[in-house]
C-alpha cells in the first residue's frame, strides 16, 4: 500500500504479499488445534529460526514506517513477539491489547466472536492515543477478522482513532475465512506477509 504526504492511502484495502520473503516453509499447520476441525498456523517454528524470524520483523517494522506510524498496538499474546522488535526499532509507544483481567488499570473492553467461540479485547483507558494519530495493529493472524476489528473498535469508540488511521498488520492470512475482506469492507487498511 502506498501512502501521501498526507497519509491517505492512495489504494485502500488489502495489500497481501504471496510470500515474497519464503516464509510459509518456516509456518506449521497443526490439525485439530484447538479444538477439532481447526487447522492451526504455527509460528513457533517461524521465531525459532533466527534469519526468517529477523526478516517477518524487519519487514513489518518497514511497513509500519511507511504507514507513518505514532504508535504500535498488539494483541495477545503472539502479536507482542513481532511488536516489541517493530516498537523498539521504531522508537514508538507499544499498547497492549489483552484479554480480561490481565490489565492492571481500568480498562475499555469489547466482546468479539472467534472461529471457534467468543472472548474479549482490553486497553486500559490511561493509555495516550488520540484522535489524528496513525495505529498500527500487529497480530500474527487474521481469520475472522473477529479479533483485529474489536481491537481496532476499541480505538475508535474510545480514543477518536479515524478507520483510515489504523493499518492491521498480520503476518498470515486465512482469506477462506473471510477476515481480511471484513475488515477492508469495515473501512480498515490491511496488510499481510503471507497467505493460504
Amino acid at each position: 500500500m502506498t501512502y501521501q504526504a498526507n497519509h491517505q492511502p492512495l489504494l485502500s484495502g488489502n495489500e497481501i504479499m504471496s510470500d515474497k520473503l519464503d516464509l510459509k516453509k518456516y509456518i506449521r499447520d497443526v490439525d485439530g488445534f484447538p479444538i477439532p476441525g481447526i487447522k492451526f498456523r504455527d509460528i513457533t517454528s517461524l521465531i525459532e529460526t533466527p534469519e526468517p524470524f529477523r526478516k517477518t520483523c524487519k519487514e513489518l517494522t518497514k511497513i509500519t514506517d511507511e504507514f507513518s506510524a505514532d504508535l504500535v498496538v498488539s494483541i495477545e499474546s503472539r502479536g507482542f513477539i513481532f511488536a516489541g522488535s517493530v516498537a523498539t526499532d521504531l522508537l514508538l509507544p507499544f499498547v497492549l491489547a489483552r484479554k480480561p483481567g490481565k490489565l492492571p488499570n481500568e480498562t475499555y473492553i469489547k466482546n468479539f466472536d472467534l472461529e471457534y467461540g467468543s472472548t474479549s479485547i482490553e486497553i486500559q483507558k490511561n493509555t495516550k492515543i488520540t484522535k489524528g494519530q496513525r495505529v498500527v495493529i500487529i497480530d500474527d493472524l487474521v481469520a475472522t477478522g473477529g479479533t483485529a476489528i474489536a481491537c481496532a473498535e476499541l480505538l475508535t469508540e474510545n480514543f477518536g482513532v479515524e478507520k483510515l488511521d489504523i493499518l492491521i498488520l498480520c503476518i498470515i492470512d486465512l482469506p477462506e475465512l473471510g477476515g481480511s475482506k471484513l475488515i477492508v469492507d469495515q473501512g480498515y487498511n490491511i496488510k499481510t506477509l503471507v497467505s493460504y
